[in-house]
């Protein structure tokens, strides 16, 4: 393998390659995948110098530890979080140079969840219908991270990198989520629907790269019964039989039974990347 590579020293609890997905393959059951809040990755991106396609580290909570086999421009962003290389500080949120054979330790998220990593060059593993990204549901693109797996890096991007700190945004303290209603919303009851436009529910720990999980109050149906499987799509609020509705994000199944009371506006799904369980949740009705 070229030199142009990154060995993975400590995988952390899930990383995973992500770019911006694989949209334009739901009619095939695949889902669009990619990172869960592709601004971060288009900002890392830009301070080394890449594109913003190219793909990324995703690392989730406790972080990872890397150890490049070429000098590379390293920008690590998301979720605030300690960096050093060889044991030493190095900044978040801006490039830092990384030598060869350093090692580069992403650290445990200080507020949020999801840390990006950006590689000058970018992670250059083989596409899947036409993107890098990992998708935890169907099973394609890279496998998540694991000790000693090797990584290949793209070439070295021909512009030189800016140097700076832009401001990043911080995790999110609560959630608000502009949702239209439908296209089953008449499944559920008028209180129902008062319930879910004007109650607050919490991030729960059972949620994931699939989908938002909620606590709180469950919604109650107006029509009994199974709905036929029908398109899913980013964004949405789909209601099992325990009532908690389930948002859903970047890996969502492409297909679903259970009724969507509505779906969350596109612009708004990037902070759920970074909201920890128990962060309050509301959503607001829009036309």
């Amino acid at each position: 393998m070229s030199d142009r590579a990154v060995a993975v020293v400590r995988a952390g609890a899930l990383t995973t390659v992500q770019d911006l997905g694989r949209g334009g393959y739901a009619h095939l059951g695949v889902p669009r995948s990619g990172a869960l809040d592709p601004a971060a990755v288009g900002l890392a991106n830009r301070l080394v110098g890449n594109p913003g396609t190219a793909a990324v580290l995703e690392t989730t909570v406790d972080g990872c530890a890397l150890r490049p086999r070429c000098a590379v421009t390293v920008a690590v962003g998301g979720a605030p979080c300690p960096v050093r290389v060889d044991g030493h500080p190095a900044p978040w949120g801006t490039s830092v140079r990384v030598g060869a054979g350093s090692v580069l330790e992403i650290g445990a998220a200080v507020r949020g969840l999801r840390a990006y990593v950006a590689f000058g060059g970018g992670i250059d593993v083989e596409p899947v219908l036409g993107s890098r990204s990992t998708d935890l549901l169907s099973g394609l693109g890279p496998a998540p991270l694991v000790s000693e797996a090797v990584l290949p890096l793209g070439p070295g991007p021909a512009v030189r990198p800016p140097v700076d700190a832009p401001p990043w945004p911080g995790p999110p303290d609560a959630l608000v989520l502009r949702v239209r209603f439908g296209p089953r919303d008449d499944w559920f009851t008028a209180g129902a629907l008062r319930a879910f436009a004007t109650r607050a529910y919490r991030v729960s720990p059972a949620s994931n790269r699939i989908g938002l999980r909620l606590e709180g109050p469950a919604l109650e149906r107006a029509v009994p019964g199974e709905l036929a499987s029908e398109g899913m799509v980013l964004g949405a609020v789909q209601v099992p039989p325990d009532g908690r509705p389930v948002v859903f994000l970047a890996d969502h199944p492409t297909t679903g039974g259970y009724p969507v009371v509505g779906v969350v506006r596109g612009a708004d799904l990037g902070a759920v990347a970074q909201a920890v369980p128990g962060t309050p949740v509301r959503f607001i009705p829009v036309r």
